[in-house]
């Protein structure tokens, strides 16, 4: 016999887990689009080679302070 705070707890999750989906396509609750693969590279390395590049910008902005 389940006690009812887990019997809420399994009716919570089963509605979640019932209206909460987007259809089940991978990529399809993504912020941005799988459908060009060029584009996406480019987003991807724009986006990872300004978070490598900061610190060395940073740096040369320091070194070459006065």
């Amino acid at each position: 016999m389940l006690n009812p705070s887990s019997l809420l707890v399994r009716r919570a999750i089963n509605s979640f887990v019932r209206h909460g989906s987007h259809g089940g396509q991978p990529g399809e609750n993504l912020p941005f689009s799988l459908t060009n693969r060029f584009r996406l590279t480019a987003w991807f390395i724009v986006f990872f080679g300004s978070g490598l590049a900061a610190p060395f910008i940073v740096l040369r902005h320091q070194l070459l302070k006065k």
